[in-house]
Protein backbone atom coordinates (compact mmCIF):
# COMPACT_ATOMS: atom_id res chain seq x y z
CA UNK A 1 0.00 0.00 0.00
CA UNK A 2 3.05 2.40 1.10
CA UNK A 3 4.30 1.60 -2.00
CA UNK A 4 1.48 2.59 -4.23
CA UNK A 5 0.95 5.80 -2.13
CA UNK A 6 4.21 6.30 -3.55
CA UNK A 7 4.03 6.04 -6.53
CA UNK A 8 0.81 8.21 -6.81
CA UNK A 9 2.54 10.72 -5.17
CA UNK A 10 5.43 10.50 -8.51
CA UNK A 11 2.59 10.39 -10.53
CA UNK A 12 1.40 13.61 -9.10
CA UNK A 13 4.82 15.32 -9.28
CA UNK A 14 5.36 14.25 -12.76
CA UNK A 15 2.33 15.38 -13.95
CA UNK A 16 2.79 18.59 -12.34
CA UNK A 17 5.82 19.20 -14.24
CA UNK A 18 4.38 19.11 -17.69
CA UNK A 19 1.85 20.99 -16.65
CA UNK A 20 4.20 23.40 -15.37
CA UNK A 21 6.39 22.86 -18.71
CA UNK A 22 3.47 23.24 -20.98
CA UNK A 23 2.72 26.55 -18.87
CA UNK A 24 5.84 27.79 -19.94
CA UNK A 25 6.12 26.75 -23.54
CA UNK A 26 3.01 28.41 -23.68
CA UNK A 27 3.99 31.84 -22.63
CA UNK A 28 4.05 34.71 -25.59
CA UNK A 29 7.15 36.54 -25.84
CA UNK A 30 7.27 40.10 -25.94
CA UNK A 31 10.45 42.20 -26.54
CA UNK A 32 10.35 45.55 -24.78
CA UNK A 33 12.97 48.23 -25.51
CA UNK A 34 13.68 51.12 -23.56
CA UNK A 35 14.91 54.70 -25.20
CA UNK A 36 17.82 54.90 -23.04
CA UNK A 37 19.59 53.17 -19.80
CA UNK A 38 17.81 51.95 -17.06
CA UNK A 39 15.93 54.71 -14.47
CA UNK A 40 13.71 55.15 -12.41
CA UNK A 41 11.08 55.75 -14.48
CA UNK A 42 11.01 52.17 -15.29
CA UNK A 43 10.75 50.54 -11.75
CA UNK A 44 7.00 49.69 -12.78
CA UNK A 45 7.97 47.07 -15.52
CA UNK A 46 10.49 45.54 -13.17
CA UNK A 47 8.15 44.98 -10.03
CA UNK A 48 5.79 43.58 -12.51
CA UNK A 49 8.06 41.37 -14.12
CA UNK A 50 9.69 40.95 -10.60
CA UNK A 51 5.59 39.87 -8.74
CA UNK A 52 4.99 37.46 -11.66
CA UNK A 53 2.44 40.05 -13.37
CA UNK A 54 3.46 39.37 -17.10
CA UNK A 55 3.81 35.69 -16.67
CA UNK A 56 0.60 35.36 -14.64
CA UNK A 57 -0.89 36.53 -17.97
CA UNK A 58 0.65 34.00 -20.14
CA UNK A 59 3.63 36.16 -20.99
CA UNK A 60 7.26 35.72 -21.26
CA UNK A 61 8.46 39.44 -21.15
CA UNK A 62 12.20 41.21 -21.93
CA UNK A 63 13.06 44.25 -21.33
CA UNK A 64 16.11 45.90 -22.61
CA UNK A 65 18.21 48.84 -22.08
CA UNK A 66 17.98 51.39 -25.18
CA UNK A 67 20.69 53.74 -26.90
CA UNK A 68 18.27 56.66 -28.03
CA UNK A 69 14.70 57.34 -29.21
CA UNK A 70 16.16 56.94 -32.79
CA UNK A 71 17.75 53.74 -31.77
CA UNK A 72 14.64 51.84 -30.37
CA UNK A 73 12.48 53.77 -33.40
CA UNK A 74 15.02 51.50 -36.31
CA UNK A 75 14.68 48.13 -33.86
CA UNK A 76 11.05 48.49 -33.59
CA UNK A 77 10.59 48.82 -37.44
CA UNK A 78 12.82 46.60 -38.34
CA UNK A 79 10.61 44.00 -35.58
CA UNK A 80 13.94 43.38 -33.46
CA UNK A 81 11.53 44.34 -30.53
CA UNK A 82 7.52 44.20 -29.98
CA UNK A 83 7.06 47.64 -28.12
CA UNK A 84 9.62 50.59 -27.17
CA UNK A 85 8.91 53.34 -24.35
CA UNK A 86 10.10 55.99 -25.01
CA UNK A 87 9.04 59.95 -24.83
CA UNK A 88 5.56 60.13 -26.68
CA UNK A 89 7.03 63.81 -28.48
CA UNK A 90 9.56 61.66 -30.31
CA UNK A 91 6.82 58.73 -30.91
CA UNK A 92 4.77 61.40 -32.63
CA UNK A 93 7.35 63.57 -34.29
CA UNK A 94 8.18 60.19 -36.06
CA UNK A 95 4.96 59.63 -37.57
CA UNK A 96 4.74 63.13 -39.03
CA UNK A 97 7.35 62.20 -41.38
CA UNK A 98 5.90 58.84 -41.83
CA UNK A 99 7.07 55.92 -39.68
CA UNK A 100 4.29 53.37 -39.37
CA UNK A 101 4.00 52.98 -35.89
CA UNK A 102 1.48 54.25 -33.19
CA UNK A 103 1.36 55.22 -29.63
CA UNK A 104 -0.52 52.45 -27.79
CA UNK A 105 -0.40 53.79 -24.25
CA UNK A 106 0.49 57.30 -23.20
CA UNK A 107 1.64 57.23 -19.36
CA UNK A 108 2.80 61.43 -18.93
CA UNK A 109 0.26 63.35 -20.88
CA UNK A 110 2.73 65.81 -19.47
CA UNK A 111 6.49 65.02 -19.49
CA UNK A 112 7.37 65.98 -15.49
CA UNK A 113 10.17 69.08 -16.69
CA UNK A 114 10.95 71.35 -13.85
CA UNK A 115 13.34 74.57 -13.70
CA UNK A 116 15.97 74.23 -10.90
CA UNK A 117 17.63 77.34 -9.82
CA UNK A 118 19.59 77.90 -7.03
CA UNK A 119 17.88 79.20 -3.61
CA UNK A 120 19.36 82.78 -3.30
CA UNK A 121 18.26 83.25 -6.54
CA UNK A 122 14.86 81.31 -7.06
CA UNK A 123 12.36 81.41 -9.75
CA UNK A 124 9.09 81.64 -7.88
CA UNK A 125 7.21 82.31 -11.15
CA UNK A 126 8.09 81.85 -14.77
CA UNK A 127 8.59 85.69 -15.49
CA UNK A 128 11.41 85.49 -13.10
CA UNK A 129 13.33 84.12 -15.93
CA UNK A 130 14.06 87.37 -17.54
CA UNK A 131 17.62 87.93 -16.62
CA UNK A 132 18.59 84.60 -16.10
CA UNK A 133 21.12 82.34 -18.08
CA UNK A 134 19.70 79.04 -18.87
CA UNK A 135 21.65 76.03 -20.19
CA UNK A 136 19.61 74.38 -23.11
CA UNK A 137 21.36 71.59 -24.07
CA UNK A 138 20.45 69.98 -27.50
CA UNK A 139 16.92 67.91 -27.75
CA UNK A 140 16.33 68.63 -24.05
CA UNK A 141 12.93 68.55 -23.00
CA UNK A 142 12.37 71.36 -20.54
CA UNK A 143 14.70 74.35 -22.85
CA UNK A 144 13.65 73.09 -26.70
CA UNK A 145 10.29 74.33 -26.07
CA UNK A 146 11.17 77.10 -23.94
CA UNK A 147 9.94 79.68 -26.37
CA UNK A 148 6.68 78.12 -26.65
CA UNK A 149 6.90 78.54 -22.60
CA UNK A 150 7.51 81.84 -22.52
CA UNK A 151 4.68 82.38 -24.97
CA UNK A 152 2.34 80.74 -22.47
CA UNK A 153 3.50 82.39 -19.11
CA UNK A 154 4.09 86.01 -21.31
CA UNK A 155 7.88 85.96 -20.86
CA UNK A 156 10.27 88.12 -23.01
CA UNK A 157 12.05 85.14 -24.01
CA UNK A 158 14.92 88.27 -25.92
CA UNK A 159 15.34 88.50 -22.17
CA UNK A 160 16.61 84.65 -21.67
CA UNK A 161 20.30 84.00 -22.27
CA UNK A 162 20.52 80.81 -23.58
CA UNK A 163 23.77 78.66 -23.42
CA UNK A 164 24.00 75.84 -25.67
CA UNK A 165 26.08 73.12 -23.70
CA UNK A 166 27.03 69.81 -23.61
CA UNK A 167 24.30 67.62 -21.61
CA UNK A 168 26.98 66.44 -19.10
CA UNK A 169 28.54 69.86 -18.28
CA UNK A 170 25.32 71.83 -17.96
CA UNK A 171 25.59 70.48 -13.85
CA UNK A 172 28.52 71.27 -12.50
CA UNK A 173 28.59 74.69 -13.97
CA UNK A 174 25.13 75.02 -12.39
CA UNK A 175 26.91 74.19 -9.29
CA UNK A 176 29.46 76.36 -10.06
CA UNK A 177 26.67 79.50 -10.71
CA UNK A 178 27.77 79.85 -14.38
CA UNK A 179 24.50 78.72 -15.35
CA UNK A 180 21.49 80.56 -13.47
CA UNK A 181 18.64 77.76 -14.33
CA UNK A 182 18.73 74.04 -15.61
CA UNK A 183 15.91 71.70 -16.77
CA UNK A 184 15.50 69.11 -15.24
CA UNK A 185 13.13 65.81 -14.73
CA UNK A 186 11.54 65.01 -11.34
CA UNK A 187 11.48 61.47 -12.11
CA UNK A 188 15.03 60.85 -12.56
CA UNK A 189 17.92 63.67 -13.02
CA UNK A 190 15.98 66.19 -9.87
CA UNK A 191 16.67 62.95 -7.23
CA UNK A 192 20.01 62.60 -8.24
CA UNK A 193 21.22 66.33 -8.01
CA UNK A 194 19.65 67.13 -4.59
CA UNK A 195 21.29 63.54 -3.60
CA UNK A 196 24.47 64.59 -4.88
CA UNK A 197 24.76 67.84 -3.91
CA UNK A 198 23.23 67.66 -0.48
CA UNK A 199 20.78 70.41 -1.03
CA UNK A 200 17.18 71.50 -2.25
CA UNK A 201 17.04 73.36 -4.94
CA UNK A 202 14.06 75.80 -6.27
CA UNK A 203 12.07 74.31 -8.47
CA UNK A 204 9.25 75.43 -11.20
CA UNK A 205 6.87 73.03 -12.70
CA UNK A 206 7.23 73.77 -16.25
CA UNK A 207 3.75 71.55 -16.16
CA UNK A 208 1.94 73.64 -13.97
CA UNK A 209 2.75 76.31 -15.83
CA UNK A 210 1.19 74.92 -19.64
CA UNK A 211 4.11 73.11 -20.70
CA UNK A 212 2.47 69.74 -22.14
CA UNK A 213 5.15 67.73 -23.59
CA UNK A 214 3.78 63.94 -24.24
CA UNK A 215 6.49 62.06 -21.67
CA UNK A 216 6.78 58.40 -21.36
CA UNK A 217 4.78 56.58 -23.73
CA UNK A 218 4.27 52.93 -25.15
CA UNK A 219 4.55 52.26 -29.29
CA UNK A 220 4.16 49.45 -31.63
CA UNK A 221 4.83 49.07 -35.55
CA UNK A 222 1.28 49.13 -37.60
CA UNK A 223 2.23 45.58 -38.01
CA UNK A 224 2.60 44.22 -34.78
CA UNK A 225 -0.96 45.88 -33.91
CA UNK A 226 -2.14 44.01 -36.54
CA UNK A 227 -0.59 40.50 -35.87
CA UNK A 228 0.05 40.59 -32.24
CA UNK A 229 -2.77 42.54 -30.97
CA UNK A 230 -4.33 39.82 -28.49
CA UNK A 231 -0.47 39.85 -26.84
CA UNK A 232 -0.37 43.45 -26.82
CA UNK A 233 -3.33 43.78 -24.83
CA UNK A 234 -2.42 41.51 -21.97
CA UNK A 235 1.02 43.19 -21.72
CA UNK A 236 -0.63 46.59 -21.44
CA UNK A 237 -3.50 45.16 -19.01
CA UNK A 238 -0.55 43.73 -17.16
CA UNK A 239 1.49 46.87 -17.04
CA UNK A 240 -1.23 48.83 -16.13
CA UNK A 241 -1.39 46.69 -12.83
CA UNK A 242 2.12 47.24 -12.31
CA UNK A 243 1.90 50.68 -12.49
CA UNK A 244 -1.14 50.23 -9.35
CA UNK A 245 0.71 48.28 -7.73
CA UNK A 246 3.64 50.46 -7.68
CA UNK A 247 1.76 52.81 -6.09
CA UNK A 248 0.76 51.39 -3.12
CA UNK A 249 4.75 48.99 -3.03
CA UNK A 250 7.44 51.27 -4.30
CA UNK A 251 10.04 50.14 -2.21
CA UNK A 252 9.00 46.95 -3.80
CA UNK A 253 9.78 48.07 -7.14
CA UNK A 254 13.08 49.58 -6.34
CA UNK A 255 14.55 46.43 -4.87
CA UNK A 256 13.01 44.55 -8.45
CA UNK A 257 15.15 47.53 -10.47
CA UNK A 258 18.25 47.51 -8.48
CA UNK A 259 18.26 43.97 -8.67
CA UNK A 260 19.05 44.52 -12.28
CA UNK A 261 20.63 47.97 -11.96
CA UNK A 262 23.23 47.19 -9.36
CA UNK A 263 25.06 50.21 -10.12
CA UNK A 264 22.23 52.33 -10.02
CA UNK A 265 21.70 54.94 -7.70
CA UNK A 266 21.23 54.88 -3.94
CA UNK A 267 17.81 53.40 -2.79
CA UNK A 268 16.70 56.16 -1.69
CA UNK A 269 17.16 58.47 -4.75
CA UNK A 270 15.50 55.58 -6.67
CA UNK A 271 12.90 55.35 -4.52
CA UNK A 272 11.71 59.19 -5.07
CA UNK A 273 12.65 58.99 -9.05
CA UNK A 274 9.73 56.09 -8.42
CA UNK A 275 7.33 57.91 -6.72
CA UNK A 276 7.51 60.69 -8.58
CA UNK A 277 7.14 58.69 -11.88
CA UNK A 278 3.96 57.05 -9.84
CA UNK A 279 2.59 60.98 -9.49
CA UNK A 280 3.61 61.40 -13.04
CA UNK A 281 0.94 58.65 -14.26
CA UNK A 282 -2.82 60.29 -14.21
CA UNK A 283 -5.57 57.84 -13.19
CA UNK A 284 -9.00 58.24 -14.17
CA UNK A 285 -12.62 56.67 -13.62
CA UNK A 286 -13.50 55.95 -17.10
CA UNK A 287 -10.44 54.74 -19.01
CA UNK A 288 -7.77 52.69 -18.34
CA UNK A 289 -4.08 53.41 -17.32
CA UNK A 290 -2.39 55.10 -20.25
CA UNK A 291 -5.13 56.16 -22.19
CA UNK A 292 -4.62 58.48 -25.02
CA UNK A 293 -6.68 61.97 -24.79
CA UNK A 294 -6.61 63.07 -28.89
CA UNK A 295 -6.12 66.31 -27.06
CA UNK A 296 -2.58 65.46 -25.89
CA UNK A 297 -1.34 64.50 -29.52
CA UNK A 298 -3.27 67.37 -30.96
CA UNK A 299 -1.15 70.12 -28.37
CA UNK A 300 2.11 67.91 -29.16
CA UNK A 301 1.71 68.50 -32.88
CA UNK A 302 1.47 72.06 -32.49
CA UNK A 303 4.91 72.18 -30.76
CA UNK A 304 6.06 70.48 -33.47
CA UNK A 305 4.53 72.10 -36.24
CA UNK A 306 6.02 75.64 -35.47
CA UNK A 307 7.44 77.51 -38.45
CA UNK A 308 6.79 73.73 -40.48
CA UNK A 309 4.95 73.50 -43.88
CA UNK A 310 4.65 70.07 -43.45
CA UNK A 311 1.05 68.72 -44.14
CA UNK A 312 -0.77 67.39 -41.23
CA UNK A 313 -1.46 64.21 -40.84
CA UNK A 314 -5.37 63.04 -39.38
CA UNK A 315 -4.83 62.86 -35.34
CA UNK A 316 -6.02 58.94 -36.04
CA UNK A 317 -2.77 57.84 -37.44
CA UNK A 318 -0.89 59.03 -34.47
CA UNK A 319 -2.23 56.10 -31.78
CA UNK A 320 -5.02 54.17 -31.06
CA UNK A 321 -6.63 52.56 -27.36
CA UNK A 322 -7.68 49.81 -29.00
CA UNK A 323 -5.37 47.76 -27.58
CA UNK A 324 -6.20 49.51 -23.52
CA UNK A 325 -9.98 47.85 -23.85
CA UNK A 326 -11.22 44.64 -22.56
Amino acid sequence: MKRLINRIAVGIIGLNAIFSASQTLAADDVNVRFSYKLKGEYGFFYLGQEKGVYSQAGLSTTFGEGASSQAALGSLIQGQDDLIVLPGIFAISAIQKGMPIKIVALYQPAAPTVLVSHPEQPLNTPKDLEGKTIAAPIGETGTTYLGVFCEINDIDCSKIKKVQIDVQARVSQFLTNQIDVIAAYKTNDLPILEAKTGKTFSVLDQVKYGLTVPGMAVVASDNGISSKSDILKKFLASTASAIEQTRTEPQTAVTALKAVWPNGPADAVVLKQIEATSASIPTSAENPVGWVDEKSIAAALKLLDEGSSAVQKPLSEFYTNALLQK
